[in-house]
């Protein structure tokens, strides 16, 4: 029953066990919110660096890739290929730019 819907068999336990790992104790306090919030901010910071250089590595190789095939079966439209790719590259390398604009926002966070 399991081996056919692994899916579903995980989404439900994360739905299930992440309620419970949520749940903070009345001890902790304020002191206990801002190093759960500064923590929080360092790991949206690594998180947000990694899928920008990922994203943006994975992007521009499948456009550099797709370009270098359409010049290969069309060498007469070289031009416009290149036109076209090297301002996809640009569009591609500002949102990786934007993600670390972010990341090095959350991370001015952490300081204190």
């Amino acid at each position: 029953m399991f081996k056919k819907k692994p899916a579903l068999v995980t989404a439900s336990l994360v739905t299930l066990v992440s309620t419970t790992a949520m749940a903070q104790e009345a001890a902790g306090g304020a002191a206990a919110n801002a190093f759960d919030a500064q923590a929080m901010a360092a790991l949206g910071a690594g998180v947000a660096m990694g899928l920008a250089v990922l994203g943006g590595g994975i992007g521009q190789g499948r456009a550099a890739g797709s370009a270098v095939e359409g010049i290969s079966r069309n060498p007469g439209a070289a031009s416009r290929i290149q036109t076209a790719m090297l301002l996809g590259m640009a569009l591609i390398e500002s949102l990786v730019l934007f993600g670390f604009a972010m990341a090095f926002l959350l991370q001015g966070k952490v300081g204190g």
